[in-house]
């Protein structure tokens, strides 16, 4: 391999990972969080969504920073960002300046994930072009998966498992902010620099393939979401096994198995893809629901890796459909579009989740975030065989 080739491509991948592992580094520490300042499960969740309202911020107002300043400078805007936000949890004495903190990381996130995902296009190697959706979603899965499992394995043995976690993040965020000093970007033209909202769909005739796979993001994010905000503090009820370390590693093996996933769908098309996400997250909300009914332990690993399936299938089905309907021109802007989308899955239904567990239980709660969003899945499967033949043909 000829590393000087690979070698932007190579910084880039890590300043992605490293800004996302930032970003799920706090779901192990929720119970500790929720344990010292007497929280309910709607306050979990809300500090959960303030990153992700943080990520919508960007992709409203910021969307379109790499194609004004590049993708490298806002890639360094959002590593500096994300220090500033890791810094802030670092010092939370309580959940406002705590939300804060995550609204930050939020903004960094947002223009992280956007900046990365352009830079890794434009930089790997030609004779691998056709595999930089794939590896793009590779890559963020890994970074949110060793997010939770860092910052759960370094509080389960730390004596202040509410500090240290945050230490080697923003240390590392440092180092790949100088890395990237001593990379030269691929010189494209810059557009006037604006933040007014600026979200667009597709072409018309690819709309209805567009909103199923945002959708399909959409639902493949409520399901880890779900597990990443409140599985910490429910699981006690099922497995016999607690503590920030098994939190981590239940929400990272969520994860890995995406990232396995999408490693074996890099050579399925894009259409079976979507189509084995959407029913391996069905399944997974129905082993949810007879787990939480039953207090079954082995439903909840199924329903665990089955998410993950799903989420990678999925996520990668996705992004190849955003890909193929997009061009230079508007992939920044559509991408944002897709992102916003699939965000929301992060907001709406994770705090309804929360809500009816402060009233009616996490039973409850869990169960009807079930049966939505698995009748959700069911009605985009349906609705992608219904059209996937008539897209096929407007792509030839």
């Amino acid at each position: 391999m000829n590393f000087s080739a690979w070698r932007p491509f190579i910084t880039v991948s890590l300043a992605l990972c490293i800004g996302t592992i930032g970003t799920a580094l706090a779901s192990p520490l929720y119970p500790l969080y929720q344990a010292l300042w007497q929280l309910l499960p709607s306050d979990i969740t809300y500090l959960f969504v303030a990153y992700m309202f943080g990520c919508m911020t960007t992709l409203l107002f910021l969307g379109r920073t790499s194609n004004s300043i590049g993708y490298i400078r806002t890639l360094q805007t959002g590593l500096c960002v994300a220090i500033a936000g890791l810094s802030l949890s670092v010092i939370a004495e309580h959940t406002l300046v705590l939300g804060i903190g995550r609204f930050i990381i939020g903004i960094a996130s947002g223009l992280i994930s956007t900046s990365a995902m352009l830079g890794l296009i434009y930089t790997i190697p030609d004779s691998h072009k056709q595999n930089a959706a794939q590896i793009s979603s590779i890559i963020t899965v890994i970074g949110f998966g060793l997010g939770p499992f860092v910052g759960g394995s370094i509080a389960q043995f730390s004596k202040y498992p509410l500090v240290t976690p945050y230490l080697p993040i923003i240390i590392l965020a440092s180092v790949s902010f100088i890395s990237l000093f001593f990379i030269q970007a691929k010189t494209l033209p810059k557009q006037s620099f604006s933040i007014a909202p600026h979200l667009e769909a597709p072409e018309h005739q690819f709309k209805p393939i567009f909103y199923i796979a945002s959708f399909t993001a959409f639902c493949a994010f409520a399901g880890f979401s779900l597990f990443a905000s409140l599985a910490p503090s429910f699981i006690r009820d099922i497995i016999p096994w607690h503590g920030p370390l098994v939190s981590g590693m239940t929400i990272s093996s969520i994860l890995l198995v995406s990232a396995v996933a999408q490693f074996f769908a890099r050579s399925k098309a894009m259409h079976p893809s979507l189509n084995i996400g959407l029913i391996t997250l069905i399944l997974s909300f129905i082993l949810l629901t007879f787990c939480m009914i039953f207090h079954w332990s082995l439903l909840f690993f199924i329903s665990v890796i089955l998410v993950g399936w799903g989420h990678g299938y999925g996520l990668i089905g996705a992004f190849s459909v955003i890909q193929k309907i997009t061009t230079d021109h508007n992939r920044a802007a559509v991408v944002s579009t897709y992102l916003f989308i699939a965000y929301l899955g992060t907001i709406l239904p994770i705090v309804s989740v929360g809500y009816i567990a402060d009233h009616f239980g996490f039973t409850a709660g869990i169960v009807s975030f079930s049966m939505v969003m698995g009748l959700l899945c069911l009605y985009l499967f349906m609705r992608h065989l219904k059209i996937e033949l008539q897209f096929k043909a407007l792509i030839k």
